[in-house]
C-alpha cells in the first residue's frame, strides 16, 4: 500500500487513439483498462483516465510572465527524471506552452517547471524541486 493516498484523475480527450500514442507512447504510461469511450492509465501509481469527452473553454493565469493555462495537472519528479523527461519530449519534438525552466532560483522553493498539451489541449505540468522539503515552502 502506498504511503501517501493515491489520486484519482479523469479528462477529456477529443481522440482517443492520439491520447493511446501521446500517454502510452510519448510519456511512457502503462495502459490499464479500457474501452471505446476511456483508457485508464497508470500516472506514477495514480490512476489517470482519459474520457472521450468534449473540452471546455481554455483559460490561463499570469505567472512570472508566462501564462499558465488552468486547470493543468501533471507530477513532482526528481530533477534527474524532470531532465529525462524534457529531453524525451524534446526527441518526441514536443512544442511546450512553457519551456523547461527554473522558478525561484536560488529562493526557497526552487523549482524546474514545463507545461505541455496532450492532442485533446489538455495542459500538464511537470516539475523538480531541488529540495524536495521545499515543495511547501513559502
Amino acid at each position: 500500500m502506498p504511503t501517501i493516498p493515491r489520486f484519482h484523475l479523469a479528462m477529456p480527450v477529443d481522440d482517443l487513439a492520439a491520447a493511446r500514442t501521446f500517454y502510452g507512447d510519448t510519456l511512457g504510461l502503462p495502459q490499464g483498462r479500457s474501452s471505446d469511450t476511456w483508457i485508464d492509465w497508470n500516472l506514477h501509481g495514480h490512476q489517470f483516465v482519459t474520457h472521450l469527452a468534449p473540452r471546455t473553454e481554455r483559460v490561463s493565469n499570469p505567472v512570472d510572465g508566462h501564462d499558465v493555462p488552468v486547470p493543468h495537472f501533471g507530477l513532482v519528479l526528481t530533477v534527474d527524471a524532470f531532465q529525462e523527461l524534457a529531453d524525451k519530449l524534446r526527441a518526441a519534438n514536443t512544442k511546450f506552452v512553457i519551456e523547461p525552466y527554473v522558478r525561484f532560483r536560488g529562493e526557497p522553493g526552487e523549482q524546474w517547471t514545463m507545461f505541455l498539451l496532450d492532442p485533446a489541449g489538455n495542459a500538464l505540468e511537470f516539475k523538480a524541486f531541488a529540495d524536495d522539503a521545499q515543495v511547501f515552502a513559502v
